[in-house]
């Protein structure tokens, strides 16, 4: 039982280190009754394309934070759904249109990254996953990159 329980302290210590944050509470998923349907049933996929995958925010001061905006059409037949939007840590926040995007409307995918998790002087690279019913990218890695500069 000690075992386990220093393996499970271990972890979530490792977790703690990683951009500052404890755990990803960040992570953004539609009900689960929606994500298992249009995930499920390949009848609904769609296709879609990305705008933009990746960005270049520029260069920020230290503590400043970026908002990151990925759009995205609905080149299928069928209604796009994102089911699940998940930051590759804790320094980042994501959101993404919650609403069914009709064939060839458009939708987004923001990421907001607070620089207050960076290490001034450092080039910041994120990445977003997203999860989606595009039978041509059921999952896709979105991209952000950027400097952090001392504040002055």
């Amino acid at each position: 039982m000690q075992k386990i329980t220093l393996i499970i302290l271990a972890v979530v210590t490792l977790a703690a280190l990683a951009c500052g944050s404890n755990q990803n509470p960040n992570a953004v998923a539609l009900p689960a009754t929606i994500n298992q349907e249009h995930q499920s049933d390949t009848a609904n996929f769609t296709t879609m394309q990305w705008v933009d995958s990746v960005k270049d925010f520029g260069t920020v001061p230290f503590g400043e934070k970026v908002k990151i905006v990925f759009g995205f059409i609905n080149t299928g037949s069928k209604p796009l759904f994102i089911s699940n939007v998940r930051p590759g840590c804790g320094c980042t926040l994501a959101d993404f249109t919650k609403n069914a995007v009709l064939p060839g409307e458009k939708g987004e995918v923001t990421a907001e990254y607070d620089s207050n998790h960076g290490m001034p002087g450092q080039q910041v690279h994120k990445t977003v996953t997203v999860t989606c019913n595009a039978k041509n990218q059921t999952t896709s890695v979105l991209v952000f990159t950027g400097n952090v500069k001392p504040k002055s």
